[in-house]
Order: structure tokens, then C-alpha cells, then sequence
């Protein structure tokens, strides 16, 4: 915990008032704050749940923010949590929860490769999973969970194709360090003949294997997600990001987003022949390509008939173009952050306190929200 300056140099006229929970299992002690005010002075919660999980603060300051480290007092010692100090956005509406952890790793962990057999596809899903720092002491926490596509492209080199990773994990931490986006679990779904089961007609029987044994799969083996449609997304690029606009149309009742980078729409589907022909779906879509070529023009072209069809762009539609960047696993990991921000970033989730932005809940995927 370093001092910090910002009471110098930042005020408000009038002091701003929040709710900050903490949650974390009871047991191992009693959970305090120390704030950017008096990094030496504890504050004690004005209240405890009635099962010891949840401590709640009230805190009062005239500048639009505050950082703030979440402390634990065991046995007379008191450990910091893990990381950098948290930021409370004191002009934020909605009652924030932070779910600290103590004693585990600052950045991510990976889970084993796990192989699991498909009988739709005759053959084996292999997936890795990435999960937030912190995931396995604090076991109050669920998360949103991301499925991407071409697994073996998103996290080391020596699996990627040509050696170039999407970096995902790197830019999960750095995005987490900045306080930018909420905590989320990625699936990496790696890839088997993708030129069948990412296109017309192959990728229908693929989607079903995704929803049918995928999904059930990974909630089966208790991995903490949530468990509503809008906690879950589908990410891709190029043909990926073909079959997973696809997935999220065809089963809107499983997944709430798609996150779609260069798409190659038109070629071997038909996706935006139903777009226009079919009725809404009340799922949401990012869509990005680069220029000059990356499918640029079928991107905007595929924008376009959503927003005829009633999508609206910052609601449950975002669009970017990205000048000179090329079709390749470097350009998709150099802008990942972008989409990671809109669908998770904080500015974006709080304004789903009063309607849900790119599909998602007007609430944090968390112990703490309201049932679903």
C-alpha cells in the first residue's frame, strides 16, 4: 500500500457517500479497509452477514474516487490482499462487492488441458481454462465465462499457430491491475477441423455439441460461473468469429454475447441472410475487423443489418475498425482489451444497473447478486 496523492489533486465540491461489500469466507478472521486517507488506520464494517461472509463499509470523501485495500485480521496479524489497491468509484450508483484474497498468486492461474469426448462429433474437445487470481481461496466468488474459440491460439506460443498467441492471459492481468473490468473465467476451446466445424453446414452440429456437452460439462465439474445465459459468451476471430456469431443466434437461450473479430461473414454462411430474415434474439454482438482487407467490409456489412433489425450500437452492439491491422493471431490479441472492457469493464457493467449492456445483467455475476 503506497500513499497516494490524489486528495491534492483531485475534489469534489460535496462529499460523495458508497456502500462497498467485501466478501470472503468466515473462519480465518475478521475482514477490515485500510484507504488511500490513512493507509495506517483500519476501518471496522458497520455490518456482518449472519453467516460471517459479507462485511459492509460506508465510506464518505469529496473527490470523485478512492483506492482501498481490503485487509484480513487473523490472530492479531493483519494481511493486505493480493495486488494492487482496489478502486472505488465513489460517482458509481450501485453497491460494489469486492471479493479479496490473501494468500494466493497475483495473476491467474491455467487449469490441466482437459479432454473431453464428443459423441456428436465423434472425436475429443480439448479445453484449457484461465481463471482469476484469488479463484481458489475465495470460493464465495462466480464469475462470467467466456468461451473462445481456436484455444490453442490464446495463451502460449508453442501452441500457437506460427508461434503468435493472443496473449489473453497477459492482457487479463494488466486489465485487472488497472482496476478496468471486473473478473471473468475463459474456456479455450481448441480447434479440430475447422474449416467444416467453424462454417455452413458443419458448424450446426458443433454449436449443439458446445451447448449439448460443453457447457454441461464444465458446469457439471463445478467450475464457478454463472449460470444464466447472459454470463455466458462466445468469442472468435476470422471463421472462429463466424461460428461463434452463429452458436450465440442459433441458442440464445444458452449464451447471451458473441464477440466476433474479423469475421468472415458470407462465405460459407448464411448469417446475415437470417439476420434480416428472422425475428430479433435479445443476445448482443461486438464486432471488429481491421483495414485495409480482414473482412472489413462484411463486418460493417453485418453491423449494418443488425442495426436495421433493431440492434443499437453501445447497447447491445458495439463496432470498431481498426486501421492497418492485419488478419492475424497479433492484431486480434493487441485490441483483446477492447472487447474484454466492453463487456466486462467497469464503466461498461455500471450501466447495467438500469438495463443490461451487450447482453449481459443489470448486476455483477457474483454470490452476491440476486438470484437468477
Amino acid at each position: 500500500m503506497a500513499p497516494s496523492t490524489a486528495r491534492r489533486l483531485y475534489r469534489t465540491e460535496h462529499t460523495l457517500t458508497r456502500t462497498l461489500r467485501v466478501s470472503y469466507p468466515a473462519g480465518r478472521g475478521r475482514i477490515v479497509l485500510r484507504t488511500e486517507l490513512d493507509w495506517e488506520k483500519s476501518l471496522e464494517p458497520v455490518a456482518v452477514s449472519q453467516d460471517g461472509n459479507v462485511s459492509t463499509f460506508e465510506l464518505s470523501v469529496d473527490q470523485p474516487f478512492l483506492y482501498f485495500k481490503p485487509c484480513l485480521v487473523e490472530s492479531g496479524t493483519l494481511h493486505c490482499a493480493v495486488g494492487p489497491n482496489k478502486l472505488l468509484l465513489m460517482t458509481e450508483r450501485d453497491s460494489r462487492i469486492c471479493y479479496p484474497h490473501f494468500f494466493d498468486t497475483q495473476v491467474g492461474e491455467f487449469s490441466p488441458l482437459v479432454e473431453l469426448p464428443s459423441k456428436l462429433l465423434g472425436r475429443t474437445h480439448k479445453i484449457r481454462g484461465f481463471v482469476p487470481p484469488g479463484y481458489s481461496e475465495n470460493t464465495l466468488s462466480r464469475f462470467p465465462v467466456i468461451y473462445m474459440q481456436d484455444g490453442q491460439n490464446l495463451f502460449f506460443p508453442e501452441e500457437a499457430f506460427m508461434g503468435q498467441e493472443w496473449r489473453v492471459d497477459e492482457s487479463s492481468d494488466v486489465l485487472r491491475a488497472m482496476n478496468a473490468v471486473e473478473d471473468y473465467i475463459i474456456l479455450g476451446i481448441y480447434s479440430g477441423d475447422r474449416l467444416t466445424e467453424y462454417t455452413r453446414p458443419g458448424y450446426e452440429l458443433y454449436a449443439r455439441s458446445l451447448v449439448e456437452e460443453v457447457v454441461p460439462a464444465m458446469e457439471r465439474c463445478g467450475i464457478r460461473g454463472g449460470q444464466h445465459r447472459r454470463s455466458r459468451s462466445m468469442w472468435g476471430s476470422s471463421l472462429g468469429g463466424v461460428v461463434s456469431f452463429y452458436t450465440v443466434w442459433q441458442h440464445p437461450d444458452v449464451f447471451g454475447t458473441a464477440m466476433c473479430m474479423s469475421s468472415t461473414f458470407s462465405h460459407r454462411d448464411d448469417l446475415i441472410d437470417r439476420v434480416f430474415e428472422e425475428p430479433f434474439r435479445d443476445v448482443g454482438f461486438y464486432l471488429d475487423s481491421g483495414w485495409p482487407g480482414d473482412n472489413y467490409e462484411v463486418t460493417i456489412g453485418m453491423a449494418m443489418a443488425l442495426i436495421s433489425r433493431g440492434w443499437e450500437y453501445g447497447h447491445n452492439l458495439m463496432h470498431m475498425s481498426f486501421p492497418l491491422a492485419d488478419h492475424s493471431e497479433a492484431s486480434w490479441g493487441m485490441r483483446l482489451h477492447l472487447p474484454l472492457q466492453f463487456l466486462n469493464g467497469a464503466v461498461a457493467r455500471a450501466c447495467r444497473v438500469n438495463r443490461p449492456v451487450l447482453g449481459d445483467l443489470p448486476f455483477p455475476a457474483s454470490a452476491g447478486a440476486p438470484p437468477r
